[in-house]
């Protein structure tokens, strides 16, 4: 059950550098429940906002790289989470950032599959 929560959790992190909506769609719970928290935003809850913020996110974005440190994974019946740092370089707004965020992505198995129904990163300040 690792393995599949860290699929889930990679094809996410895939959708995100590849700025693809339909594979972050297929990766993200459809239900009202879930919720999005980017750094230095506000709380969104449900797809709707959710997907609305990712295409924010990806028509401002020229390029993302996102690098993990998986910190924990655990997985109990239909819940599991990752912990990890998100190394993330990109260019946005023509310059280069680089960043780390401490995050924390929420899966619940739904149907037979593991989907994405919480994610929160916030940023390390050093």
């Amino acid at each position: 059950m690792k393995t599949e929560v860290l699929d889930t959790n990679n094809a996410f992190y895939r959708a995100f550098e590849k700025k693809d909506i339909e594979a972050m769609s297929s990766v993200w719970s459809q239900g009202t429940a879930s919720i999005c928290i980017h750094p230095g935003w506000d709380a969104l809850r449900g797809w709707k906002d959710i997907r609305d913020s990712w295409q924010r996110i990806f028509k401002n974005t020229a390029y993302v790289e996102i690098n993990q440190e998986i910190i924990s994974v655990e997985v109990r019946e239909n819940t599991a989470y990752v912990i990890l740092i998100e190394n993330v370089m990109q260019f946005a707004a023509n310059r280069k950032i680089e960043a780390k965020s401490l995050a924390t992505n929420i899966f619940e198995l739904l149907g037979g599959k593991w989907y994405l129904v919480h994610h929160h990163a916030s940023p390390i300040m050093r």
